[in-house]
């Protein structure tokens, strides 16, 4: 598998800062802060009702029993049984709100990370691992369900019900309750120590998960088990699979050990506590010091109970926040990504698309610096032309078409849409506006019709068999035991490379945009395949400005003006005929291609290896989206350079 990649971005320095991410935290919960309200006055009632239950202990102990008096006894009994009724209902309130508001909370953090996610250009999905974006929005925000859900509550809920029962227990004697909290600042001190070392082991437990989940991603995906098992590699990967779930378990084991023999110390001292009550009130009346009512040390060792857990539960707490605290860190440093691809507050919208697309002095380098991968390329492509870019690998074709539907953005110059900067559009305008077929087609696990009515939810089952005629796909499909209902498997593995072709032109017929960005859109193909294709392809082009990026020559003869590209500059421009008159760097390539050597031009390094992105299976999204026949966000080696 790939080696890890260094991120297209760091965080800056404070962005881990506890303060700092503590207020962003908390920031999340301030559209439900109505609904945490409520949550807090059920915690306080909770609080108080709790706190009254040894007060009327004693008064049963020291008043109802010894005195004979029934009718007291009988009340406060009642009153009891009220009390555990009353603590119960608002529990189960304060679970329903405070759940529902954490499982709110988890939901706007997903969708917000799936947000920057998809407003990131191309160049961030050819550097990070499809498994690492899974990852952080499946464990990294499933890890912190515990935290949103009921930690928040669970803090408020205990701290409430401490600061009660240690008031309770003042009024009730001050001198114990000096006794029951002495070891108080060194419990607190203890937790803190083991919330930060569990922090640690947390950040470095979800990287590995990360990785494995990267690694799960890439190998058993249809076109990793088809290279594991024609590689020879079925029992290497499992080996390299079962290290890292190796140092997992390794992770797993310290994450949960970390600290638990310094709370289990806490937790034998405190459950000591009463005992220590007990011979401190004994020795006290044995040596005449103040007299305590019996009922006085019950009511008190019932609170002290009381104390114990929500003391014991704030200190396991602070330990879990302390631990989520990592989780929110790698949250964060995703939706701190700077989006590079973004719409503009005055974005124009263009009503209608003449499809005119200039290059103006257009110059590109990958993240904004290194080798320009093209530099000062002008041309023009009147609407309704076509215009065919050629040249040797790495010679920035493919990065050329990209620039149209704003899959990157220029490093200089512009590029134009009836005379409107792409980058002002909006990006509705340029979605409506441009097509693209690339030589990677990419179909979701779902139906032919719902594959196809990606381009257009609202598509009638006639216009999708109109738009499959046009492609020359109908009859295929119609032969099919289930037709348009047909799955297509993962990544349309049940359909041929030409079939899947066919199917990506006829979703863009059904988009049925003014420009068309053709993208090798028939170079991995048979002659016999080619030839269907290319026919689809005629139909779709009809009327459309058309820019082409082929290496076979044979499908750019007829293109209305055709330019060669070389190390990113342009080197030669005009018709098939003039070219071949010029006797340049296209008639090198036509004769190389006709004999079957390589061309007569000397070819560049290649800036990248030119592999197209291959995307990892995903579930169907719903309609609506982006227009799926572009280059899919999947991971790639490099970028693609061609």
């Amino acid at each position: 598998m790939r080696p890890d990649r260094e991120p297209v971005w760091t965080p800056p320095a404070d962005a881990g800062g506890q303060p700092r991410q503590m207020r962003r935290i908390l920031g999340l919960f301030r559209p439900y802060r109505g609904r945490l309200a409520v949550v807090g006055l059920l915690v306080g009632a909770a609080s108080l009702v709790s706190v009254t239950t040894p007060f009327l202990l004693r008064e049963i102990l020291d008043v109802a029993i010894p005195r004979g008096r029934t009718g007291l006894l009988s009340l406060l009994a009642l009153g009891m049984i009220a009390g555990a009724v009353l603590t119960s209902v608002f529990g189960v309130l304060q679970t329903l709100i405070s759940t529902t508001v954490g499982q709110r909370v988890m939901h706007d953090l997903r969708t917000a990370v799936y947000d920057r996610l998809q407003r990131m250009s191309l160049a961030f999905y050819t550097r990070t691992r499809t498994g690492e974006v899974q990852s952080r929005i499946a464990n990294d925000i499933g890890g912190m369900q515990a935290t949103v859900t009921s930690t928040a509550t669970s803090l408020v809920s205990n701290l409430t019900g401490v600061v009660a029962t240690v008031v309770a227990m003042l009024v009730l004697d001050w001198r114990l309750t000096a006794v029951s909290l002495l070891l108080l600042p060194v419990f607190v001190w203890i937790s803190r120590r083991v919330g930060r070392e569990r922090r640690r082991i947390t950040t470095r437990r979800q990287k590995q998960m990360a990785a494995m989940a990267a690694t799960v991603t890439e190998s058993l995906s249809v076109s990793g088990i088809l290279l594991g098992r024609t590689m020879g590699r079925s029992d290497s990967l499992t080996r390299s699979f079962a290290d890292e779930s190796e140092q997992l378990v390794d992770l797993e084991v310290r994450a949960s050990m970390a600290g638990r023999w310094r709370m289990a110390v806490i937790t034998i001292v405190m459950s000591a506590m009463p005992a220590v009550i007990y011979w401190t009130a004994g020795i006290a009346l044995r040596f005449g010091g103040p007299e305590v009512s019996l009922g006085t040390v019950v009511a008190f060792v019932s609170l002290q109970q009381g104390l114990f857990r929500p003391a014991v539960s704030l200190l396991s707490t602070g330990v879990q926040i302390q631990t989520s605290l990592a989780l929110f860190q790698r949250i964060f440093e995703y939706l701190d990504l700077p989006a590079d691809i973004t719409e503009r507050p005055d974005a124009v919208r263009l009503d209608r698309v003449r499809g005119e697309i200039r290059f103006e002095g257009v110059e590109f380098r990958y993240d904004g610096h290194g080798r320009p991968v093209l530099d000062g390329v002008d041309v023009t492509v009147p609407a309704g032309g076509s215009l065919a870019v050629v040249g040797p690998t790495g010679a920035g074709k493919s990065t050329l078409g990209h620039l149209v539907p704003r899959l990157y953005d220029v490093t200089g110059g512009r590029v134009t849409l009836d005379g409107v900067d792409v980058r002002d559009l909006d990006f509705d305008t340029l979605a409506r506006a441009v097509g693209v077929v690339s030589q990677e087609t990419y179909l979701f696990h779902a139906s032919v019709a719902d594959n196809l009515r990606f381009a257009k939810p609202d598509a009638t089952d006639g216009e999708l068999e109109e738009a499959a005629r046009a492609a020359q796909i109908h009859d295929h499909i119609a032969a099919l035991p289930d037709g348009y209902d047909t799955v297509v498997g993962e990544r349309g593995h049940r359909f041929s490379g030409g079939e899947k072709q066919r199917l990506a032109i006829a979703r863009t017929i059904l988009r049925d945009p003014p420009v068309l960005v053709l993208d090798e859109a028939t170079s991995a193909l048979d002659t016999r395949t080619e030839a269907a294709v290319q026919t689809a392809i005629d139909a779709l082009s009809a009327n459309r400005t058309t820019l082409t990026i082929a290496h076979r020559l044979s499908t750019v003869r007829d293109a209305d003006q055709i330019v060669v590209l070389d190390s990113g500059r342009l080197v030669e421009r005009g018709t098939h005929e003039e070219l071949l008159e010029r006797d340049g760097r296209y008639a090198a390539l036509v004769r190389g291609e006709a004999v079957g050597e390589p061309a007569a031009v000397p070819v560049p390094e290649p800036v990248g290896l030119a592999v197209m992105p291959v995307p990892e299976p995903v579930e169907l999204p719903e309609p609506g989206g982006p227009d799926a026949s572009g280059p899919s966000p999947g991971p790639a080696l490099e970028p693609t350079r061609s």
